[in-house]
């Protein structure tokens, strides 16, 4: 077939050689799931705990799981098929339990929460609460449950999980390095067996030392795993399904069809485009990596039914000694602490080999590559990201680290710096335009002292009302702008109103955007904290704070759609 096909002008596309019918969802009470990640299980109703709930559960549960359902891996299924069988035979457990759905009241979800939170921990048993209620969403359940039950069935979660800090520098430098040295040896020993004859399929365990010359093992896929999350960028679920097929494009880069776990429904696969590298340089690139492991599990791959990425060769269990690990399930994987033991990988503070071994955990090694990339942009966002948007990246793996929590403390200081500088400069630059190098400020004049063509403001006075300095006329300004004028005065008898102000001016912080609250309020507040407290002394100030009025006037500048 050509690159653009058989159709042309002429020539019909072609057809269907028969009616294609989907295969069934369901048969009596087995529901029939088959996830995006190619994997399938069979869900039979009939084996939980209460029977009078079984025909309601059946076309809910079908929902949940089902082609159009949220629930499309078979880690989510299991997880959510065993949160509903330990519901079910905790209700059934209970003295006066709910043996209808029609008969389910808050009472028994109470009762059912605090049973699930002495097993799982209160946690969990929340999370799986919310899960049931996501099921219970769907009709015929949604109809004719108790409305007071369906509202406890989603409790507040608490303790939510927070990422891990990632690695250090030097923990995350020692393990990389250790895993490339590891696949070094990999491909010296395959390439010094040469054409040698595989063993046969029934090899024995003791025959293991034979295998490792033609085929890669259980003991190597560590190592293969943290060097291609280390120059991929990807986590370890991604990692353990990368596709045997691809494309190599010019011999520069490798495409490859990658499944993205958690990004929503119809967003499952995304194609990925990785560098390759110069000869020699495999080890140090994701494309040259994928291609070098590619052709290392060539030769299991060959003995394969069903061709993967990951093809090894095995020396126990039933079946084909050589197969995939992560077919039925991406649970199944190598023993990463034997890893580390035998590369000797010491953890920070226990280089002298007195103290413990480094623990190993994909999602911290995620994390680690995650935060050396983002140092790597200057902490621009846009381009930091490589396998999640921004939100995903921080939330889920950058929130925890101590690392990024310091570095984003630095930045976040850098840029309220240069706010509050540029906020200063705007309120000098509006009063040199007048005449003036600073405010007005008499600590010790009050409002009484004062001439009598002076008018109180909001939270100053103006000497000149009727004539701004710039315009002559009358102002008409917003009262926030009279401290950016050379006709303010502030006193004494000024200063509880302006801690007044500063009060709601922080609350209003936490109302707006950072950058509308710096465009409406900075230069204020800027020139209030900075120019006008610091010619009060503490005593005034204290006594001040004792004085302030309730109500700050900030509405009378905000536009009347703004207000509470």
């Amino acid at each position: 077939m050509s690159p653009r096909g058989d159709t042309r002008l002429g020539v019909p596309s072609r057809m269907p050689s028969s009616y294609y019918e989907p295969p069934p969802k369901t048969s009596g009470t087995v529901i029939h799931f088959r996830g995006e990640d190619g994997r399938t299980a069979d869900l039979d109703v009939s084996t939980l705990a209460l029977p009078g709930w079984h025909e309601a559960l059946l076309p809910c549960v079908t929902a949940r799981v089902g082609p159009t359902g949220q629930l499309r891996t078979l880690a989510s299924v299991q997880g959510f098929w065993g949160a509903l069988g330990r519901a079910l035979a905790a209700m059934s457990a209970l003295l006066a339990h709910p043996r209808t759905p029609q008969d389910l009241r808050r009472h028994h979800v109470e009762s059912l929460l605090r049973v699930q939170a002495d097993r799982v921990g209160e946690t969990q048993a929340r999370l799986e609460m919310r899960s049931l209620a996501l099921c219970f969403d769907n009709e015929p359940l949604r109809s004719v449950l108790d409305g007071e039950a369906v509202a406890a069935m989603r409790p507040r979660v608490r303790g939510r999980y927070s990422p891990r800090s990632g690695y250090s520098d030097g923990e995350l430098s020692r393990i990389v390095t250790a895993a490339r040295e590891d696949v070094a040896r990999m491909v010296h020993r395959l390439e010094q067996a040469g054409d040698a004859t595989p063993p046969p399929s029934d090899m024995l365990p003791t025959r293991r030392a034979e295998a490792e010359l033609v085929f890669l093992t259980q003991r190597d896929l560590t190592p293969m795993l943290v060097l291609l999350i280390a120059n991929t960028g990807w986590n370890v679920e991604s990692i353990k399904e990368l596709p045997s097929s691809h494309r190599v494009i010019e011999g520069l880069a490798v495409e490859v069809d990658l499944q993205k776990r958690r990004r929503g429904s119809g967003n499952w696969h995304h194609t990925e485009t990785w560098e390759i590298g110069p000869p020699g340089k495999e080890l140090l690139t994701p494309g040259g990596t994928y291609l070098l492991l590619h052709r290392l599990m060539s030769a299991a791959r060959a003995q394969m039914a069903e061709p993967a990425f990951w093809a090894l060769w095995h020396a126990t269990g039933k079946g084909p000694r050589c197969r995939n690990p992560f077919a039925r399930s991406l649970r199944g994987g190598p023993h990463s602490s034997r890893w580390v033991e035998r590369a000797n990988i010491r953890s920070d503070g226990s280089l002298d080999g007195a103290d413990t071994l480094l623990q190993l955990d994909f999602n911290r090694l995620k994390t680690s590559v995650d935060v050396r990339r983002t140092r790597q942009m200057g902490g621009h966002m846009p381009s930091s990201p490589l396998s999640n948007g921004m939100e995903v990246l921080f939330r889920n793996y950058l929130a925890g680290d101590a690392s990024t929590i310091d570095w984003s403390g630095d930045v976040m200081s850098e840029a309220m710096n240069d706010l509050l500088a540029t906020a200063r400069k705007n309120h000098r630059d509006a009063l040199a335009m007048q005449g003036r190098t600073q405010l007005k400020v008499n600590p010790t004049r009050v409002a009484a002292t004062q001439p009598d063509e002076t008018v109180d403001t909001a939270w100053a006075a103006c000497v000149d009302h009727e004539h701004h300095p710039l315009t002559g006329r009358r102002c008409t300004k917003s009262f926030l702008s009279c401290f950016q004028c050379a006709n303010c005065v502030v006193t004494g008898e000024h200063l509880p109103r302006l801690l007044s102000l500063l009060d709601a001016l922080e609350r209003r912080r936490r109302e707006v955007s950072e950058a509308d609250w710096w465009s409406r309020y900075g230069a204020t507040w800027a020139t209030i904290r900075y120019e006008v407290l610091p010619k009060f002394t503490e005593a005034e100030l204290a006594h001040a704070d004792q004085a302030k009025p309730g109500d700050s006037y900030l509405d009378l500048v905000e536009p009347r759609w703004e207000r509470g």
